[in-house]
């Protein structure tokens, strides 16, 4: 007879206890923790999720251990394969986060629908039906997708059994539960419990698995924190709901780099990637409109141009108001005190709103001189020309100070075609002949002698 004991989780950070308390030692928040109900097995009556043969791991010498690159599966996505580092890696777990109604579904069944490999979706959130209408809308040409609406993990496994797919697809983890746990699904134990049974199929069975999370009010994760431990990778995918474009970030990620980013624009057939995201950041205009500046930023190894819009204005209710939309306010006090301070500008007084246009938040310091420029154009209300980009820092003493990577962002201003860039002076610039003016500044007054003059 199996054994059955409760015991306390901590719904916030899952945390465990032997009895109940007011407040979590972890992550001190109050009245969190309930009490669940655990059912071990017996070890005779465990049964492995998978059929596979088990092999006993003996240790190696690391020399002897082979190292050469493993494959990985293509999922015919550029952008999904950007994010995880070239495609997906077999035995892999995979977590992906986001908002109700982002695209989290969207996104992994029209994933499925391109690959030519044998792929299970199984969903515990939606009928096949349902399913169905909206793979027709996505790509009604498909063959290799397959199709299970199921919630018990002992069920999913047989049909895995029966399948044996290439690729396993869950929608989502919060809706599996196990025989072996009598907590409902979505409780901190049954998440862990359900996620080491497809942790153990997926490194035995070299069959990677994409994971579907939901996400708290916080915007974490819904689940214990070592949720995001035990799986490979972790994928968040952002956006506002009204806006049509998603940004897809890796937060872990045991196979590549973190600072990769994929962006997505939502249509009505699905998502549609886009292959160079600064078509969608600058705006088309026909006439030059002062308060505009275009700055040369890097969102991971991939270079952006985006467009930043400052409206300076006179107080009307006394105070001024600073406010910034996807950029950080402190660091746009910050700005504006070296504007007033080193170039004499008259700021205090004046509102000063900023926006970084696309929707999206950058922390890249090379803005700074965009953000700067921007606000001298609206200030002075002389429209800076359009094939003029920025890509520096601006310090405290009003120094233009270098930042990393210029020549990426140079060749990327040129391939766009930009006519002049401005950045530090103290940047090491090997690029020779090359079609795009650099204009090196030292200091802030080198930029307004040179856009307001």
């Amino acid at each position: 007879m199996a054994k059955v004991k409760t015991t306390f989780f901590c719904q916030n950070c899952g945390s465990q206890y032997a009895k109940w308390q007011g407040q979590c030692n972890a992550c001190k928040e109050w009245n969190t923790i309930v009490e669940e109900v655990i059912q071990t097995p017996d070890k005779s009556d465990w049964k492995s999720p998978t059929s596979a043969a088990k092999k006993t791991a003996v240790p190696l010498r690391i020399q002897d251990i082979d190292a050469s690159k493993e494959a990985r599966l293509d999922t015919f996505d550029g952008e999904f394969n950007r994010v995880l580092g070239g495609g997906i890696v077999p035995g892999s777990l995979t977590l992906l986060g986001g908002e109700p109604g982002i695209g989290k579904s969207t996104l992994l069944l029209q994933i499925s629908l391109k690959l030519p490999y044998k792929t299970l979706y199984v969903s515990g959130e939606e009928s096949q039906k349902q399913i169905k209408m909206r793979a027709e809308r996505i790509n009604p040409k498909h063959n290799n997708c397959y199709i299970l609406t199921e919630t018990k993990t002992q069920n999913i496994f047989k049909q895995i059994e029966a399948l044996e797919p290439d690729i396993v697809i869950i929608d989502s983890i919060q809706t599996l539960h196990s025989d072996y746990i009598e907590s409902s699904s979505g409780s901190i134990s049954q998440i862990k419990e359900c996620t080491t049974e497809l942790i153990k199929f997926a490194k035995e069975t070299a069959t990677p698995v994409l994971l579907i999370g939901h996400i708290t009010k916080d915007g974490n994760i819904a689940g214990p924190k070592i949720l995001e431990h035990m799986v490979d990778t972790v994928l968040q995918f952002e956006g506002d709901r009204n806006h049509v474009f998603r940004i897809l970030r890796a937060h872990k990620n045991r196979f590549g780099s973190t600072n990769e980013l994929g962006i997505y624009e939502m249509q009505g057939s699905g998502l549609r990637e886009v292959s160079n995201p600064s078509e969608i950041l600058i705006s088309k205009k026909d006439e030059e409109l002062s308060g505009n500046a275009i700055a040369a930023t890097l969102e991971g190894m991939r270079p952006l141009m985006i467009e930043v819009q400052a409206l300076v204005s006179t107080a009307v209710y006394g105070t001024p108001q600073r406010s910034a939309t996807g950029f950080n306010a402190k660091r746009l006090n910050m700005l504006l005190a070296v504007l007033e301070k080193r170039a004499g500008f008259r700021l205090g007084a004046k509102d000063v709103f900023l926006n970084i246009t696309g929707g999206i938040t950058v922390d890249d310091p090379a803005i700074d001189l965009a953000v700067v420029a921007s606000i001298l154009s609206s200030n002075e209300d002389v429209a800076l020309q359009k094939d003029f980009c920025f890509a520096a820092e601006v310090g405290l003493s009003g120094e233009i100070r270098p930042v990393q990577r210029v020549e990426q962002r140079i060749l990327e201003a040129e391939k766009l075609g930009f006519s002049t860039i401005f950045v530090s002076k103290y940047n090491k610039i090997a690029l020779k002949n090359t079609a795009i003016k650099i204009q090196l500044i030292s200091k802030i007054e080198d930029l307004v002698d040179a856009i307001v003059s």
